[in-house]
């Protein structure tokens, strides 16, 4: 793991851990030959669904909120160069994706079909994100205090709650605006998963810079200087050290930040 160097962490300390949450989050959720799921036109999840159909051989759908738009941009071009058949619902529909009204006339026009939620976050991808502080643990040899997520749908943070050994603790930075209803889904997720909540997971709400896929000059800066992507990875780091720098966490802190994905498209 390589350390994060900012001049507003003054003694907190804070190792980046790289770790492709979409893979983990389909480990569990493979095995049926034709997997719907949903995204917006910019969705890491409709990318890594794509290119897992590709990798497995499965037939793969995506349902993109809001209308076509052509030329697709890159993101949905990406998945529908690796096979994925795009269709779309409009806003209103779309906020109702999974209610049965909704789910039941996704099957009768698309037949049987695995339907994976939007970012793909269900029992099956908290009990694969759960093996990610194992894998923590050895690296650092237990040399870390916090572990920190973006969070988007919950699952990635149920996961990792879930999975860290006795004394250690998760904080999740929301990258949506309103997202107090995130500490609701996490917990449902791990209820899911395992039966029973976690205490040792918090939510950071402040550092959503305006809500999904909002930017602004200072947050386009900070990505830039430390080379992560914007939508998610950036948000949490700036929480990270906005947080270090107020006192939020206390000097000496040992954190391992979770970068989730790498920019969009790749840097050549």
């Amino acid at each position: 793991m390589e350390e994060l160097l900012d001049p507003g962490l003054g003694s907190v300390r804070v190792w980046l851990k790289r770790d492709d949450n979409k893979a983990r989050k389909l480990r569990y959720n493979l095995g049926h030959p034709r997997v719907l799921t949903f995204g917006g036109a910019y969705s890491n999840h409709l990318r890594a669904v794509a290119a897992a159909g590709l990798r497995h051989g499965f037939e793969t759908i995506g349902v993109v909120r809001g209308e076509e738009r052509l030329p697709l941009n890159p993101s949905l071009a990406y998945a529908a160069d690796r096979g994925m058949t795009l269709t779309y619902l409009d806003r209103a529909a779309y906020r109702l994706k999974h209610t049965p009204e909704v789910e039941a006339a996704l099957r009768e026009r698309w037949g049987e079909v695995l339907i994976l939620p939007e970012g793909g976050s269900n029992a099956a991808a908290v009990r694969g994100c759960a093996e990610l502080p194992a894998e923590i643990e050895a690296e650092t040899r237990g040399g870390y205090d916090v572990v920190c997520c973006p969070v988007g749908t919950g699952g990635t943070l149920a996961g990792i709650a879930a999975g860290l050994p006795t004394g250690r603790r998760a904080l999740g930075f929301a990258v949506l605006k309103g997202a107090g209803f995130l500490a609701g889904e996490v917990a449902r997720l791990q209820r899911e998963a395992y039966g029973r909540v976690w205490e040792n997971w918090s939510i950071d709400l402040d550092h959503h810079f305006g809500g999904y896929a909002r930017t602004t000059p200072e947050l386009r800066a900070f990505a830039a200087r430390h080379e992560v992507e914007e939508v998610y990875v950036a948000k949490m780091l700036h929480g990270v050290v906005d947080l270090a720098r107020r006192g939020g966490l206390a000097p000496g802190t040992r954190v391992v930040a979770v970068v989730t994905g790498e920019p969009f498209p790749p840097r050549s």
